[in-house]
């Protein structure tokens, strides 16, 4: 996702924004409750001039506080401060930490995804094997249904001839359910080399900017990120974790997505019953539904070369051939631009 891709949430659209709606709904709920309980009062202090003139005063101050867009801002940011801590409390919203615990979830995903291949490169190497001794066995029986004509045995010949039939049906269905477990592994096997070097690319931008972040904090303080706010100048501490929440988002979108076919493709896996060579259906539509969708956040433009490759029959898959070690492009670290 490049950075012209990526909109910011606005405070409303974050955790602390929950947050933040809650209390506002409590504080108009209480001031409501406070207003009606108190206007008896108010009204009777009213008859009084000066406090009247009081009551004026604090009136005119709280319609100079809604119109003057400075204080709002400050206020404002006041607000979204406080609600940022207290909601920090109880959630992690540190985008840094966030970003850690996606660490831990792509190793977690990837020592699956690693046993999901093995199991299914299994699977697909016995698959082979039945589809290969059935074709041995089509050409025996037609070979045998040849001779018994020759040898005027229309019972044998009929007989042999339907046998070699029922193979033959059995082995298309069989090339179908091949087809699948190669998409399968064609795609979980980029997958798995893709999320390697997303995994290293946030790692090494936590280390980076987990200091760095640091650094602007301490040299950025709350009140000098509020003078900036009410002088209405961008606020370097808020730019750098817009940033952050940015990767965060994009990591958030990819390791869905790598969690998501890896629930699709066990599911194809689990339907499967290599000896009968028949495969449930919904296991089928999910791993078809994948297909149709047009895009993909881990894969890229590969999604459909991979699915081309694994529907051409000149396109050989060696089941033995190692994962690949990819390489960052210029060794530049994919999330280097968000920051830029």
């Amino acid at each position: 996702m490049e950075t012209s891709d990526f909109k910011p949430k606005s405070f409303w659209q974050r955790p602390e924004g929950v947050t933040g709606m809650l209390f506002a709904v409590a504080i108009g709920i209480g001031s409501g409750f406070l207003l009606v309980t108190v206007l008896p009062a108010l009204i009777a202090l009213a008859q009084t001039t000066v406090y009247l003139v009081l009551m004026l005063m604090a009136l005119a101050a709280l319609i100079y506080v809604a119109l003057d867009p400075k204080m709002r801002a400050l206020i404002g940011f006041s607000y979204k401060s406080v609600m940022r801590w207290v909601t920090g409390l109880f959630v992690q919203i540190d985008p840094i930490g966030i970003l850690k615990s996606y660490v831990e979830s792509l190793q977690d995903n990837l020592r699956n995804m690693n046993k999901q291949m093995n199991k299914l490169r299994g699977q697909m190497h016995q698959l082979k094997e039945i589809i290969v001794n059935n074709q041995k066995e089509i050409q025996s029986n037609l070979q045998l249904a040849s001779q018994a004509k020759d040898q005027n045995n229309q019972a044998m010949m009929v007989l042999k001839s339907r046998k070699a039939g029922r193979l033959q049906e059995s082995n298309l269905r069989l090339d179908e359910l091949y087809n699948k477990m190669e998409v399968l592994y064609r795609v979980l096997k980029r997958m798995y080399e893709n999320s390697e070097v997303l995994m290293e690319d946030i790692k090494d931008q936590v280390e980076l900017k987990e200091q760095e972040r640091k650094a602007i904090h301490a040299s950025n303080s709350a009140m000098r990120s509020a003078m900036s706010v009410i002088q209405g100048d961008k606020d370097k501490r808020a730019m750098f974790d817009e940033a952050l929440e940015a990767v965060a988002d994009d990591v958030s979108q990819k390791v869905g997505e790598m969690e998501r076919f890896m629930e699709v493709s066990s599911s194809f896996m689990n339907s499967i019953d290599l000896q009968n060579g028949v495969f449930e259906q919904e296991g089928l539509e999910m791993l078809e539904k994948w297909e149709q969708e047009s895009f993909s956040k881990l894969l890229g433009d590969e999604k459909q070369t991979l699915i081309s490759k694994a529907n051409d029959d000149n396109e050989v898959l060696d089941l033995s051939a190692p994962m690949k070690t990819l390489e960052r492009v210029g060794h530049r670290n994919q999330y280097d631009n968000f920051f830029e």
